[in-house]
C-alpha cells in the first residue's frame, strides 16, 4: 500500500522568478528614459560602442533582475505566497515597462528631465 507524500511545493520560489521578470521590465524602461534623457547617463551606459548605451541599458536591467531574483527567491524559498496578488503585480510591471518602452511615452517622460 501507498501512501501519498505530504512534502508539498512552496510556490515561493515561482513568484519570486515572476516577480524578478516583471521588475526587470520596468527597470529596462526607467534606463531608456534615463539613458536618453540624460546625456551623462547614456555615456555611463555606453558598455561598448558598436551598440551604443543599449549595452549599458540591458546589462543594467539583466543585473537589476538577477539580484531582484536572487534576493526573493532567498526569502520566499520555503514559503507559500499569494500567487494570485504576486502575479498581478508582476504583469503590471511588465505592462509598465513595456510601455515605457514606447516612444511617445518615453519622449513625454524625457521632456520632464530639467535640461542641464
Amino acid at each position: 500500500m501507498t501512501t501519498n507524500s505530504e512534502t508539498q511545493i512552496k510556490n515561493g520560489p515561482a513568484a519570486a522568478a515572476l516577480l524578478a521578470g516583471g521588475i526587470g521590465a520596468v527597470t529596462y524602461g526607467i534606463f531608456i528614459i534615463l539613458a536618453e534623457g540624460i546625456k551623462v547617463v547614456g555615456n555611463v551606459l555606453n558598455w561598448y560602442n558598436p551598440s551604443g548605451n543599449l549595452s549599458g541599458k540591458t546589462g543594467m536591467m539583466i543585473i537589476v533582475w538577477l539580484v531582484s531574483w536572487v534576493y526573493l527567491n532567498n526569502q520566499w524559498k520555503d514559503k507559500d505566497v499569494d500567487f494570485q496578488k504576486i502575479s498581478t503585480i508582476a504583469l503590471i510591471l511588465l505592462l509598465l515597462g513595456v510601455l515605457l518602452t514606447v516612444p511617445p511615452v518615453f519622449d513625454f517622460f524625457i521632456h520632464l528631465i530639467p535640461a542641464g
